[in-house]
């Protein structure tokens, strides 16, 4: 509550009653508040009073609350309370008139992230088939020669092939291995093996004898067969070999094969013995 004290003095003649009218020392102050004790003569009016006014309450800093009489505070039900906030120390100090605050955080200082080092992207096997080495010539035993009737022995040289280079700005080396041979004998056949065949000597064979490369030609006649190398890869960026997916094929050059027809006849001697004997 605020108390407000009201006095006023309303002289109604020019002078007021001094003290020697009163027969006391008072003052003229003293007179008008009626500190004297002296009764009134007549010649002044003396009003005092007091009159109560109720004051306004003040504005919480959290919002709406209620007080209760024992001066605990009850929060609305709707309302989350921030973190690591003391709600009796607030009450307090907003009651003392110190206005409550809460403390500045300080940011944590962010580590700047160190640049990350280019990657490699991913490899597939077109990436690296420009490294893939060239295909290999087929070369067809006897002297690329055959009889008709007779197999012909095909073989294809080739191993596995390393080039040094550099692949999306990297120093890389791509390593090929032989993983296929496609044959093609230019008569509509064609094989796919494994392994580009040996010669009738290395196999310890007779010549027109059968072998895993050989064809038999069926007409006379020069036809054109080749071989295509297939090649797995690997890669090594200087962190080991990684292998890539898929194969790569080289195309071999054609290599002309001429077939003769072949045709016995009852001799009495050899074409050493006989060189004009017919068939010699």
């Amino acid at each position: 509550m605020l108390t407000a004290i009201l006095f006023a003095g309303l002289l109604l003649a020019p002078t007021v009653t001094s003290s020697a009218s009163s027969g006391t020392s008072c003052s003229d102050t003293d007179l008008v508040i009626g500190g004297c004790g002296v009764r009134n003569d007549g010649n002044e009016i003396i009003i005092d009073g007091s009159h109560n006014n109720p004051g306004e309450p003040g504005t919480s800093p959290i919002g709406d609350w209620d007080s209760d009489t024992d001066g605990d505070w009850t929060p609305p039900a709707d309302w989350t309370p921030p973190p690591d906030f003391d709600f009796a120390q607030c009450l307090h100090n907003w009651d003392s008139y110190i206005h409550c605050f809460r403390a500045t955080e300080e940011a944590e200082e962010e580590t700047p992230e160190e640049a990350a080092e280019p990657a490699i992207p991913a490899i597939t096997i077109n990436d690296v088939a420009r490294f893939a080495p060239a295909g290999s010539a087929i070369t067809g035993e006897p002297d690329n020669v055959g009889v008709v009737g007779l197999p012909t022995n095909f073989v294809a040289t080739a191993s596995v092939h390393t080039v040094n280079d550099s692949l999306f700005g990297f120093p890389v080396a791509v390593r090929f291995t032989p993983s296929g041979y496609d044959f093609s004998f230019g008569d509509g056949t064609t094989a796919t093996t494994t392994s580009g065949g040996r010669s009738w000597a290395d196999l310890g064979q007779a010549q027109f004898t059968p072998t895993p490369t050989s064809h038999t030609y069926t007409e006379r006649g020069t036809y054109s067969a080749q071989v295509d190398l297939r090649y797995t890869a690997e890669v090594d960026f200087g962190i080991g070999w990684f292998p890539i997916s898929g194969e790569v094929t080289s195309a071999g050059p054609p290599q002309q094969i001429r077939i003769f027809e072949a045709h016995t006849a009852l001799v009495a001697h050899t074409c050493q013995q006989a060189p004009d004997s017919p068939g010699c």
